[in-house]
C-alpha cells in the first residue's frame, strides 16, 4: 500500500461468476461477489448520509456487473444490471470490502432476516 492507501495492481471482472477480482500491491487479493458490491455500494442511495441511515438492499442474489468505468486514477464506477451505477468504489473502499467481506456479509444476512427481507 502507498502512503495514500491501498493501490491496485489488477482488476478483473469475471462475468460468469459474478465476481470482481482485485489484487493490491501489498500482495492481498480479493474476490468480491457482485451481490456484496451492490448491497454495500458507497452511494448515498445505499449508505444514506450517516451510519444510521444505511439501507438494507434486498433481492440482489442474482445481480450482475455490466461494466466497470475508471474514474481518474483513484476509483471505479460499477454499473450493475439492475440499473444501479452511482457511488464510486475507491481503491480504499474495494480494499475494505475485501478485507471485511466476512463480517459485512454476516451483517447483511442478519439485517435481511431482522427486516423480513430476502436475497431473492
Amino acid at each position: 500500500m502507498t502512503d495514500a492507501g491501498p493501490w491496485p495492481t489488477g482488476i478483473k471482472l469475471k462475468r460468469k461468476e459474478r465476481v470482481l477480482e482485485v489484487a493490491f500491491e501489498d500482495g492481498t487479493a480479493f474476490r468480491l461477489p457482485a451481490e456484496l458490491l451492490r448491497v454495500e455500494s458507497p452511494s448515498a442511495e445505499v449508505q444514506g448520509h450517516g451510519a444510521s441511515q444505511k439501507k438494507t438492499v434486498p433481492g440482489k442474489a442474482n445481480v450482475a456487473i455490466e461494466a466497470l468505468e475508471p474514474v481518474g486514477n483513484y476509483a471505479v464506477r460499477i454499473v450493475f444490471d439492475d440499473g444501479h451505477d452511482t457511488g464510486l468504489y475507491t481503491w480504499e473502499t474495494l480494499y475494505r470490502l475485501g478485507r471485511d467481506s466476512g463480517k459485512l456479509w454476516t451483517d447483511y444476512l442478519t439485517a435481511l432476516e431482522r427486516e423480513g427481507l430476502s436475497r431473492e
